[in-house]
C-alpha cells in the first residue's frame, strides 16, 4: 500500500501549477494533505479519483489537512475524529485544521477484508512556531496535546488495536542530517528548537518509528521542504519536516520512502515535496 503526504500549500494554487498530473502518475492508495486553505467541497472537487475528508482551520486562509483514498484501493473512509483537545475541551481556532484522524476500513468483500491491516491515519498540520512571539507558545501547547494522543495511541495498539501511520508538516527537524544549515539555526530558529526537537525524540524512546529515517539511518536529508527566498531550492537547502511516523507493526512493513523533489524550481507546484512510503501490508 502507498501512502503519501504532502503539503500543498493551498490545494487550488497547486492545482493549478501541476497536482493533478503528480497525482495521477503517483496514484498514492492514501493521501494525507496538509496546509489545504479550502473548504471540503473545493478540496473534493481537486481529488478526482479520491473519497476525502477536509478539516478546514477555523481562521480563514490558513492550515486546514485532510485524508483521501483512491477509488478502487484497498481501504475505504472509516470513524473520523478531529482535534486533540481533551474530551469536553474545545480545539482553539489556531489549532484547528491541524489534526485529523481516520480509521480505514478494508475495502471489497468479505474474504479480502478478513487478511486487511486494521489502519488508522492521521493527517497533522503542527504550527510552525515563531521564536520570541506567541506563536511559539501556541506551537509548544499544541505539541503537548499531541504528546498526550500519540501516547494513548501506543498504548491502545500494544494492547492489541489498530495500527497507526501520522503524517505530515511537523514543522521540527531532529538533528543535523534534517537541515541543510544547521549551525546557523539551531536554537535560533523554530522548528531548530531542543525544546520543540525533545517533544519528537519523545514519541521515538516511546515506541514510534520515523518512517523515512528508519529507512536511510545514514542519510543527510532527504530534504521535504525549501524556503521561497534565494536559492535555497536550486542549491538543495532544505529541511526535513515533513514525515511518515508509525506504530511499530506498520513501520516494519516499510519499504521505500521517496522524496518527490521537483527537478526545476519553476516545477514545484508547493514549497514541499510529497513524501511517499510503500508499505508491504
Amino acid at each position: 500500500m502507498r501512502i503519501t503526504t504532502v503539503n500543498v500549500n493551498g490545494i487550488r494554487a497547486a492545482a493549478r501549477k501541476g497536482m493533478g498530473e503528480w497525482l495521477a502518475a503517483t496514484a498514492p492508495d492514501v493521501l494525507l494533505l496538509e496546509e489545504v486553505r479550502a473548504d471540503e467541497e473545493t478540496a473534493a472537487a481537486l481529488l478526482p479519483g479520491y473519497e476525502s475528508v477536509i478539516w478546514p482551520c477555523r481562521v480563514k486562509g490558513r492550515a486546514g489537512v485532510g485524508v483521501a483514498v483512491r477509488d478502487g484501493g484497498p481501504y475505504r473512509l472509516g470513524e473520523v475524529r478531529r482535534g486533540v483537545a481533551p474530551e469536553g475541551a474545545d480545539e482553539p481556532d489556531v489549532d484547528s485544521g491541524r489534526w485529523l484522524e481516520v480509521d480505514l476500513d478494508p475495502a471489497g468483500d468479505t474474504s479480502e477484508a478478513a487478511g486487511s491491516t486494521s489502519l488508522t491515519v492521521i493527517a497533522a498540520y503542527l504550527h510552525s512556531g515563531q521564536v520570541g512571539t506567541p506563536k511559539l507558545d501556541q506551537k509548544l501547547a499544541h505539541l503537548e496535546l499531541v504528546d498526550a494522543r500519540m501516547s494513548e495511541f501506543l498504548t491502545a495498539q500494544a494492547a492489541g488495536g489498530r495500527e497507526v501511520v501520522m503524517a505530515g508538516d511537523l514543522n521540527v527537524v531532529r538533528s543535523e542530517r534534517d537541515i541543510k544549515n544547521w549551525r546557523p539555526n539551531h536554537n535560533k530558529v523554530s522548528g531548530v528548537l531542543d525544546v520543540e526537537i525533545a517533544h519528537l525524540e519523545g514519541w521515538f524512546e516511546q515506541g514510534w518509528t520515523d518512517v523515512a529515517r528508519s529507512l536511510a539511518p545514514e542519510a543527510q536529508g532527504p530534504y521535504t521542504w525549501w524556503s521561497q527566498r534565494g536559492k535555497a531550492f536550486d542549491n538543495d537547502a532544505g529541511w526535513r519536516i515533513d514525515y511518515q511516523v508509525a506504530t511499530p507493526g506498520v513501520a516494519a512493513a516499510a519499504r521505500t520512502a521517496t522524496v518527490g523533489r521537483a527537478t526545476s524550481y519553476d516545477g514545484r507546484w508547493s514549497d514541499h515535496a510529497p513524501l511517499t512510503v510503500d508499505y508491504e501490508l
